[in-house]
């Protein structure tokens, strides 16, 4: 996926979650949006570089995008609101070998199987297998060796894990898809010690049969690509 055109800076600090000082190499100080809604754990540091995209739209309240972050060893993706696009491109291309082979991809579709379901993030239909369902994960905790998931208790992400399973149950493939977004890091595992419970229950809906897939997100100088996958340890 193409990225806007960046511009380098500093971050100063991060702030009510969705804001961030930072300072471009001109030697101005903006306020930049942050679209990211995690602890961003080890995701940045003051005076860490970062690129930013701008807005010339006239209705946004802040026309500064915090992308992504370098604590040292590459290019941390940190806009959320990319990452979907970036994992719908490699599901087309064939990144993830075991999603392969289906013809049609919606986005943000809410499954009628499930009464109250929440909305998920892919729809894979007219392929090999069964419809899958895609839930996306946005993955850039690093724990030792292992990107981790979640940086922050979420029973949002629960939910999720207990809807998966029952669209499996119900007939469908079922995947929670771990987007890495940073290049360290050698394989994928739950955080425990951060979400005890959401690590049991990925565990238990593995059991059941929903799908765990962790698919490398790769930074170019001004793009981002899905980079194959990695291995699953839970």
């Amino acid at each position: 996926m193409q990225l806007p055109p960046l511009v380098n800076g500093w971050i100063l600090r991060r702030y009510q979650r969705f804001l961030a000082d930072v300072e471009l190499a001109s030697g101005e100080t903006v306020v930049a949006h942050v679209p990211n809604t995690g602890r961003m754990t080890g995701c940045w540091a003051p005076g860490a570089p970062v690129q930013l995209s701008h807005s010339d739209n006239p209705r946004r309240k802040l026309a500064w995008t915090l992308e992504r972050v370098d604590m040292g060893g590459g290019w941390i993706g940190v806009n959320t609101l990319r990452v979907n696009a970036v994992v719908e491109e490699g599901l087309r291309q064939g990144e993830v070998s075991t999603l392969a082979g289906y013809r049609r991809l919606l986005r943000e579709v809410t499954p009628t199987a499930i009464p109250g379901s929440s909305r998920l993030d892919l729809l894979l239909e007219e392929g090999p297998q069964a419809p899958a369902y895609v839930e996306v994960k946005n993955t850039t905790l690093l724990l030792g060796e292992a990107l981790c998931f979640p940086d922050a208790v979420t029973e949002r992400g629960r939910r999720h894990l207990e809807e998966l399973a029952r669209l499996r149950e119900a007939g469908f493939r079922a995947v929670i898809l771990f987007a890495l977004n940073r290049p360290e890091g050698s394989h994928f595992r739950p955080a425990d010690e951060v979400d005890p419970d959401y690590g049991r229950t990925l565990r238990e809906v593995e059991a059941r049969g929903v799908e765990v897939v962790a698919l490398r997100l790769r930074h170019g100088p001004d793009s981002i690509e899905a980079a194959g996958t990695v291995p699953v340890r839970l």
